[in-house]
């Protein structure tokens, strides 16, 4: 009896020395920080355990035993205002629904530099401290995850998403202005059931009425859009949510309220999916520069229809992570401004290109945009860029996409960058034009294989380019939302897919071709046809001649 109670408390002890913090928060967005927590991970009883922050500290009530997780907050009941459920304990009494830990001191996490430790018998089990181990920033959670703090921003909220492959997909290949209208209606008009929209702005009446329209033959739409895009909701999206409101479709505007703080700086992605068995994809907003009507003038940009349930699965998980929270209210518009389509005519040169058995990654922002850096360095051939723009983190430090395509070249890897040159782009002193001149300038100086060009928009061309792609050796395609700076990444929502098929590859791989080349002629200037140079030159030989033979007359 005596040897089995003897082996209890060692497995008790050895449980306990297991116990460790792999979550917390000190910095949440509520005022005073009444729900700030951390979360403790073990097995076995807490009897003995201490956490403290090295001036205050808590223990548990005796007899208190911890399987798994354990969370401890400030404030209970602020804690459930921020998450929506209550933690298991409080260290400050905030009502009879959450039980208290017994505290010494003043325990509290301070906002720009603290510690964490937990003691058991005087020994130190774990220490986790800031600035230091980790790096503070108001609203973000840090957690322990492998043996080491994740490293990357995440932010109250957030999902925390696995990038995940799907195999043996089939899907619509489309490419703004030449084709993109008519793979969204087409899709929409298939749509039976169900049609989720997650996208940044939504402008266009036309798309608009062909949602309003599935809605009437008995299809279930619901639409999430960012609550404050730059510059505020426009009147033309305005008009949109009232034509939406009037036809059925609940509009939910991701923002902060007045007690939840929005987990993204900007809901940024653009998707759609149908019947939990398509997603289209696409780096354009829903405008008519976006999607514009066949032969007229819009966006450079790229888009996908996927056909696979599983990727569809994965989708409507996200939107309904990001329509369940406190920090989405519900979308009122009025009736005013309409977006005018484009009037500017434009020839287009591709169709949808239409393939099967394609391998595709999923890559949500900021949950796993760390994949997007690897995927471009995975070159082994080729590495195309088409980007609306780039933006370095800081003076002398690149962004890390832009790094990772600089170090595929240093490898000897041919890195082609197109950047946007639409007037906001090239008109400030530090934008597409200087970032032209300092990829090439590190071309130039390492002498690697890399050229950036700024696109030309002259008629005939796309108005603009607001595409954030990437082709890696002619088979693997980034299609995606997020932009290269460090916001979108970091803090935004966004999507992005790597498709790899060949056919697609080269499919994409055309376009960038149409668009380097234009950009090319764009810095050699218009070409002109050599017989015209002669003529012109015989007739200013002609009219010299009777300049000089009128001259000796005189």
């Amino acid at each position: 009896m005596r040897q089995a109670i003897l082996i209890l408390l060692l497995l008790s002890v050895c449980q306990a020395e297991a116990l460790q913090v792999v979550e917390f928060c000190p910095d949440p967005w509520l005022s005073r920080d009444r729900d700030e927590y951390l979360v403790l991970e073990g097995h076995g009883l807490l009897d003995g355990f201490v956490i403290s922050d090295g001036e205050g500290g808590f223990r548990f009530p005796s007899g208190t035993r911890i399987q798994g997780r354990l969370v401890v907050a400030r404030e209970g009941e602020s804690y459930f205002i921020t998450h929506g459920n209550l933690p298991d304990f409080e260290w400050e009494d905030s009502g009879p629904r959450v039980p208290d830990v017994v505290r010494s001191g003043r325990f509290q996490m301070a906002n720009t530099a603290d510690e964490l430790r937990i003691h058991s018998g005087g020994i130190l089990l774990q220490s986790v401290e800031w600035p230091g181990t980790v790096e503070a920033r108001q609203g973000q959670i840090h957690y322990f995850v492998g043996g080491d703090w994740d490293p990357r921003v995440l932010m109250l909220g957030q999902s925390r998403l696995d990038p995940a492959t799907f195999t043996g997909v089939s899907g619509t290949a489309f490419v703004s202005p030449d084709c993109s209208r008519e793979v969204f209606l087409t899709a929409v008009d298939r749509a039976e059931s169900e049609i989720l929209v997650g996208v940044y702005e939504f402008t266009s009446v036309a798309l608009a009425g062909s949602l309003a329209e599935a809605k009437e033959r008995g299809v279930d739409v619901r639409i999430l859009l960012e609550g404050g895009p730059v510059g505020g909701i426009s009147g033309e999206e305005k008009t949109v949510i009232a034509r939406l409101s009037d036809a059925g479709i609940p509009i939910c505007l991701m923002g902060t309220t007045e007690e939840v703080h929005s987990p993204y700086r900007f809901m940024h992605a653009k998707y759609m999916v149908i019947d939990r068995k398509e997603v289209l994809l696409t780096s354009e907003n829903f405008k008519e520069s976006g999607f514009p009507y066949q032969g007229t003038r819009g966006n450079r940009g790229w888009g996908v229809a996927l056909s696979h349930p599983e990727i569809a699965g994965y989708f409507a998980g996200v939107f309904s992570l990001d329509t369940a929270g406190g920090w989405t209210t519900r979308g009122e518009g009025y009736y005013g401004d309409e977006e005018d389509a484009s009037g500017v005519p434009y020839t287009s040169e591709f169709v949808p290109l239409s393939f099967d058995n394609a391998t595709v990654t999923v890559a949500m922002a900021p949950d796993s945009s760390d994949l997007l850096p690897v995927y471009l360095e995975s070159a082994s051939r080729s590495l195309d860029i088409e980007a609306a723009y780039i933006t370095n983190e800081s003076p002398g430090v690149l962004n890390p996409m832009l790094s990772a395509a600089i170090n595929a070249s240093r490898r000897g890897i041919q890195v082609r960058i197109l950047l946007d040159s639409y007037y906001y782009n090239v008109e400030g002193p530090e934008d597409n034009d200087e970032m032209v001149s300092i990829i090439n300038g590190i071309a130039r100086s390492e002498g690697i294989p890399v050229k950036a060009r700024l696109a030309d928009l002259s008629p005939g061309n796309p108005e603009k380019i607001h595409n954030k792609g990437a082709i890696v050796d002619e088979e693997k395609v980034l299609i995606s939302s997020i932009n290269w700076n460090r916001n979108s990444p970091t803090f935004n929502r966004e999507a992005a897919v790597i498709l790899e098929h060949p056919e697609v590859g080269r499919y994409y791989t055309s376009i960038f071709e149409e668009d380097w080349k234009n950009a090319e002629r764009s810095i050699r200037g218009p070409e002109t046809d050599p017989w015209k140079i002669i003529a012109l030159l015989v007739v200013v030989t002609a009219l010299l001649f009777l300049f000089l033979r009128k001259r000796k007359g005189e």
